[in-house]
Formats: structure tokens, C-alpha cells, sequence
């Protein structure tokens, strides 16, 4: 008994302590009261202790009531990162997506998603304006920095698309007016959207204008809650694939996939006061982010599930290898500070809060040619026997056709005869 013990125990640490398995990281962003929240004399609910500390204040808790002073909601949270109000766009990014910059050009794939309630800032985190650029361009920068200084030894080849999600409808924003698009399974099972419009890209500028090009096509409805409430999940999927420069035998191709996605908030009826279409809208909505919650709660709950079930949206189709396959990934969950929506800021802080315990499994995506090498060099080979082949029959027919010498009886001769010769001079000394 005791030496199985410890080989269960060695067997734990070792796949604890596997190079391949990564934690989901997790970062909470705090955002700043709104004037609307400041005249309705909210209160501030969530604040920020630490740079991986929050605290979640209960507004209905009175400390001069003893009876329900255990039944406080009061609650600390402890995240890789936590963003007050004073956070910089700059800082966001530093903390949370520089560093997959590396990983994605050495053939990893990553993925960067904001989730949270409507309103709580989750577009100004991932797109922002023009004067404070979101986690998407500033990623994006950096990537094409990093690749400027790696372009003379190594080629590279970039692409991107840019779909939305709404109604559970797959849209192409990089085309107007587009057609339902279909999500289908290629044969490693890996989501692949048909028919969606893939741009060649060469610098940050060129992703940039296609990034303003879409966000104007993207679904986008004022609500209560939301003056530019956005009623759809955009997905930005940065491919890069990359060759050696070097000839070699051996020649590896690396890609590397980045996925930016940009999630629409969960709403309730009673704070967006909304009806007809974008109540449908709000419908759609939360049934993906509940199948995300659901996965969220799948994977990261004490035991994780033998299954868990992706296809009950389209979203989490698409974010499958995000959530727990071969990806890095990040999560931006956003908060509102105000009293008004505690109870969307205390189910957004537990979902991350799970979400902490996710692990992917990662594996570098190499395509190697030494199948094609092997192939032409058994043709080349074959090329060269029947090359000598032909050169043997060649030869052959070459000597075929030179002529032989006839033997020296049948060859004319040159020179008179000696017995004639002599016979001649007789004749001529009688006369």
C-alpha cells in the first residue's frame, strides 16, 4: 500500500509539473463610476486592494444589524491581475497580452477575451479609440515590431478574418453586406468558418483600417444600460505562418493562430428596459454566454468533466480550444464599481474566479515538408538510372555503326609486284 501511495503521489507531481498543461490567466478590470451611476448616488461596491486583490462589499450589509451580519455577501477575490479605475490601456496590455506575442511567432496558438456585463467597458478594453488604442491594436503592433526584427532570417506570411456572432448567426465584417456563414469541423475536429473572407496583411496599418472598417458593419443598439451597447461577439483571428529563410533537407513550417475576441455583455431585462428586437437580441445573448458559463463551470470545477458540451452555441464552438485545448489564453473579466449592478459584478467575479483553475494542453503547430523531399528524391533517383540507361544504349548504337577494317589479302595494293618488277628489267636488257 504504502508504495502505491507514492507512485500516485509521483504520478500527480508529474503531471503537475508538465512543461505542455498552461493556467487560463485571469485579470479583472475595475472601470470608472459613470455620471449616470454618480447621480444616482451609487456607492462604490468594488475596490481594488493590491495589484491581485479585490473586494466585493455587500451594499445592503448594516453593520448595526446583528442578525444578519453572517449573512453578508461580502467577498475577497485573489486574480493573476486586478485593474482599478486609474489603469491605463498601456497597463492592460503590458500585464495581460505582451507576452503571447512570443509564443504565437514560435508556432502557439492564443487567445485574448473579454467577458462581463453590458456596459462595463469590455470594447473600450479590447478596441478603444483612437487616441487610447485598445489590447487588439496594441498586440497587433507588437507583433509586426517583433516581426520586423526577425524578417531577415525568417519569412513570414500573415492573414486575418473578422466574424461576428449575432443571434447565433456567423457574419463576415470585412464584407458588406454578408451572407450567413456556416461553422463546420475540419478533419482534426478544429472550428472552421466557410466562405469567410481571408485578408493578406503586411503592416499593423493595414489590420488597423480592415479593425475600423468592421467595427462599423458590427450590430451596435443603445440600451439603458448602454448608450453603444454592442448586441454581437466579434472574433479577430491573426494567422501567422512562418518558414526558415536557410535551404535546408528539412523544411518546418510554424503557424501560430491569434484570436482576439471582443464578447457582448449579459444583460437583464430589468436594468437595459429593453423589448421587442433587442430583447430577442438580449435572448441570444445570454444563451451563449450561459453555454460559456457552462463550460467555464465544466472545466474549472473541482473535478473537471469527462465531457463537456460545446455545441450549445455557436460562441463556444468557436472558443473551444481556447477554453481547453491547444491555446494560451487570457481573460479580461469587466466590472462595475457602482451598487446598481452588484449582482451582475458578483456572478462576473465568480465565473472568473472558476475560470482560474482551467488548464489547456499546448503543443507547437509544425508543418513539416519531409514527406514532398523524401518524394522528389526518389524521382530524381529514378530520373538517373534511366538516364544511364539511355547513355548505355546510346554507346551501343554508336559502335553498330563504325566501320570495321577489311583484312590486309583484300586491300588493294599500292606498289608493284617485285617478281614483275624484275621480270620487266630482264625483258628490257635482251632488247
Amino acid at each position: 500500500m504504502p508504495q502505491d501511495r507514492r507512485r500516485r503521489k509521483k504520478k500527480r507531481d508529474k503531471k503537475a509539473k508538465n512543461p505542455d498543461d498552461a493556467q487560463l490567466m485571469v485579470a479583472v478590470r475595475v472601470r470608472p463610476l459613470s455620471d449616470n451611476e454618480k447621480g444616482s448616488n451609487a456607492t462604490q461596491i468594488a475596490r481594488v486592494m493590491g495589484d491581485n486583490m479585490l473586494v466585493l462589499l455587500d451594499p445592503r450589509a448594516d453593520a448595526d444589524d446583528v442578525l444578519r451580519r453572517d449573512r453578508s455577501r461580502e467577498k475577497s477575490y485573489a486574480f493573476d491581475h486586478v485593474f482599478g479605475p486609474q489603469a491605463s490601456q498601456q497597463d492592460v496590455f503590458d500585464s495581460t497580452s505582451r507576452f503571447l506575442v512570443d509564443g504565437v511567432l514560435d508556432g502557439y496558438n492564443a487567445t485574448v477575451f473579454a467577458y462581463g456585463p453590458t456596459g462595463a467597458g469590455k470594447t473600450f478594453t479590447m478596441v478603444g479609440t483612437d487616441s487610447q488604442p485598445g489590447v487588439m491594436v496594441l498586440t497587433l503592433r507588437e507583433l509586426f515590431r517583433v516581426m520586423k526584427g526577425r524578417r531577415e532570417d525568417t519569412r513570414f506570411k500573415v492573414t486575418m478574418t473578422y466574424i461576428e456572432i449575432y443571434n447565433e448567426t456567423l457574419r463576415d465584417l470585412l464584407v458588406e453586406d454578408s451572407a450567413d456563414l456556416d461553422l463546420r469541423e475540419d478533419q482534426h475536429n478544429n472550428p472552421v468558418v466557410c466562405g469567410v473572407k481571408v485578408i493578406h496583411i503586411h503592416t499593423a496599418e493595414d489590420v488597423m483600417a480592415m479593425l475600423k472598417q468592421g467595427n462599423t458593419r458590427r450590430t451596435q443598439e443603445a440600451t439603458a444600460a448602454n448608450a453603444t451597447s454592442s448586441r454581437s461577439h466579434a472574433v479577430l483571428e491573426v494567422r501567422v505562418e512562418q518558414t526558415s529563410r536557410a535551404r535546408d533537407t528539412v523544411q518546418t513550417i510554424k503557424v501560430g493562430k491569434l484570436f482576439m475576441c471582443d464578447l457582448a455583455g449579459s444583460e437583464r431585462a430589468a436594468q437595459t428596459k429593453n423589448t421587442g428586437l433587442r430583447m430577442v437580441e438580449g435572448s441570444h445573448i445570454n444563451r451563449s454566454l450561459l453555454a460559456l458559463g457552462n463550460c467555464i463551470n465544466s472545466l474549472g470545477g473541482p473535478r473537471r468533466a469527462t465531457y463537456v458540451n460545446y455545441r450549445d452555441s455557436k460562441l463556444t464552438r468557436l472558443l473551444k480550444d481556447s477554453l481547453g485545448g491547444n491555446c494560451r489564453t487570457v481573460m479580461i473579466a469587466h466590472v462595475s464599481p457602482a451598487s446598481l449592478f452588484f449582482e451582475e459584478t458578483y456572478n462576473t467575479l465568480n465565473y472568473a474566479n472558476r475560470a482560474k483553475n482551467i488548464k489547456t494542453s499546448l503543443h507547437r503547430n509544425e508543418e513539416s515538408v519531409n514527406a514532398h523531399i523524401t518524394e522528389y528524391t526518389e524521382i530524381i533517383k529514378n530520373l538517373k538510372g534511366q538516364i544511364t540507361k539511355l547513355r548505355d544504349k546510346l554507346s551501343r548504337a554508336r559502335a553498330a555503326h563504325v566501320s570495321v577494317p577489311p583484312p590486309a589479302s583484300t586491300l588493294p595494293s599500292t606498289q608493284p609486284d617485285q617478281q614483275q618488277q624484275s621480270l620487266a628489267q630482264q625483258q628490257q636488257q635482251q632488247q
